[in-house]
């Protein structure tokens, strides 16, 4: 049985890479953490504060313990 989820290793790690490539105000910040990588962005978020600080609009908590840490930094260094 695969444990990847639409080309991600799995639900949460493809939810937060939605959110980050889809919603124009994550996707910026992103961008400006792109060369520090996927845990300095989701620090940057904790300092916005807010409900979006700690998850995705979809309940997936940016620093889930299955996340693939190692694909976002690649697919945060592509933006």
């Amino acid at each position: 049985m695969s444990t990847e989820y639409n080309g991600w290793k799995n639900y949460e790690t493809w939810n937060v890479a939605l959110w980050i490539e889809n919603d124009e105000d994550l996707y910026l910040e992103a961008k400006r953490y792109r060369r520090r990588g996927y845990k300095a962005f989701t620090e940057s978020l904790r300092e916005l504060g807010g409900e979006i600080a700690l998850q995705t609009p979809d309940g997936v908590a940016w620093n889930d313990s299955n996340l693939d840490i190692e694909a976002l930094d690649e697919m945060m260094g592509e933006l």
